[in-house]
């Protein structure tokens, strides 16, 4: 009873209200979002200006640009192999969390079931994966089965009925019947 009369119960707010509610959320969300993508942007750009300072390129001499470029190049490398220092180490943490997390799943006993494949295999190849090599010759399972014979019903002979009742009429029926009593 409890439950009818919980899910007959109305809302507490009207559903303009609630769809008034919903768009202020949904504006709120999106100016979160303008917020954090900015936020990221000007991080971006002090990161960037911290480590770059701004080319001072006019008044420079042919051999100073050549210098300037090389020692440009030389950060790009230095840049680059730390980059690539990084992929590794993540790489290999993410290879180590997951080993963890499967070590973790068969402490607990939950392991997941791979799904298995129906495979058409023959009796003689079952027996040669299971015993080895020690089964050469195949073997014929049907010769192997029992044959159960029905033995036939003995069916009495279909005589005259005249002849029968003949026969069983006076004294000497009845002593027949008397006998195939005992």
């Amino acid at each position: 009873m409890l439950s009818v009369a919980l899910l007959q119960r109305k809302p507490k707010i009207s559903a303009s209200r609630r769809l008034a509610l919903k768009t202020k959320l949904l504006k709120m969300a999106t100016g979160m979002l303008e917020k954090e993508r900015e936020d990221k942007k000007h991080e971006r750009e002090a990161m960037l200006s911290e480590r770059l300072p701004p080319l001072q390129l006019s008044g420079l001499s042919l051999q100073d640009l050549q210098a300037l470029c090389k020692e440009l190049h030389h950060k790009i490398d230095v840049t680059d192999e730390e980059r690539y220092d990084i992929e590794a180490k993540v790489l290999k943490n993410d290879k180590e969390i997951e080993n963890l997390a499967s070590k973790v799943m068969e402490l607990k006993g939950k392991m997941k079931r791979p799904a298995l494949k129906r495979v058409k295999i023959s009796a003689d190849a079952m027996l040669g994966a299971l015993l080895g090599a020690k089964v050469k010759e195949s073997v014929d399972f049907k010769a192997n089965l029992k044959t159960v014979k029905k033995e036939e019903e003995k069916k009495e002979e279909v005589t005259d009925w005249r002849k029968n009742v003949e026969a069983m009429s006076g004294m000497e029926g009845r002593k027949k019947l008397f006998d195939a009593g005992q």
